[in-house]
């Protein structure tokens, strides 16, 4: 009997014994995984304190928060926000010599010069992939594909059928180019690129050839390589 007493305590106690292992096992996991926990968490919240002062001190983040505020919309809704005027250099080309606003606004915009070679503009941009439009097109959308580095060919009823057909078709060999009549222009023909304008006599003129070779896609472009498809198409 006592034999069988003493077995039966030592099972017991060696149960009790490795509950008891097993029951610190189990804390020192949860307090791993708390501690585990804690640290995710701090992280997290000192990578978003970072995220969030670097957002607040990068202009470029601030000119993109400015661009979606409805508030600052409806403050440029109607102005173009140009602040200059043109020089001519010897080549003919004018040249805007001031600020060219870039802000999008979702309403009609009253422009400094006609046609407008830049301002704030509409959120769409024209279709400007060699597109011809034969009837008169939205300055506000126009500009948006100038800002992407296309050139902007216009014409006024003066302007001689020949010509006419000669440009439209070397737009339609020229991505990041466009046309459509404009009456209210200063010239039969007109040539406009961001911040650059020249008229020219003829399409054979050669500031056609040399103003489509310095400003499809030239340096003057604020938004280099953005699409000229998929905005508005009339």
């Amino acid at each position: 009997m006592g034999s069988d007493s003493n077995s039966s305590s030592a099972a017991r106690k060696a149960r009790v014994d490795e509950m008891r292992r097993a029951e610190r096992a189990r804390e020192r996991r949860t307090r791993m995984l708390t501690v585990a926990a804690s640290v995710v968490v701090v992280a997290g919240l000192v990578v978003g304190g970072v995220v969030l002062l670097r957002a607040q001190s990068d202009p470029d983040t601030k000119n993109a928060s400015a661009k979606k505020d409805p508030a600052g919309d409806a403050k440029n809704a109607g102005t173009s926000g140009d602040t200059g005027h043109f020089t001519t250099g010897k080549d003919g080309v004018r040249v805007w010599s001031g600020k060219l606003s870039r802000t999008h606004v979702p309403t009609k915009v009253s422009y400094p010069m006609h046609p407008p070679v830049g301002g704030n503009h509409n959120p769409v941009w024209l279709d400007c992939n060699g597109d011809v439009y034969k009837n008169a097109v939205q300055d506000e959308n126009a500009v948006h594909a100038l800002e992407h580095g296309a050139v902007w060919v216009t014409y006024t009823a003066q302007a001689k059928k020949a010509d006419v057909d000669a440009l439209a078709a070397k737009v339609k060999q020229t991505p990041y180019s466009l046309m459509s009549p404009y009456a209210n222009q200063d010239a039969p023909l007109m040539l406009s690129a961001w911040g650059h304008q020249v008229a020219v006599k003829s399409a054979s003129d050669p500031e056609v050839g040399r103003f489509f070779a310095s400003y499809v896609q030239g340096k003057q472009t604020p938004e280099p390589g953005a699409s000229c498809t998929g905005g508005a198409m009339k």
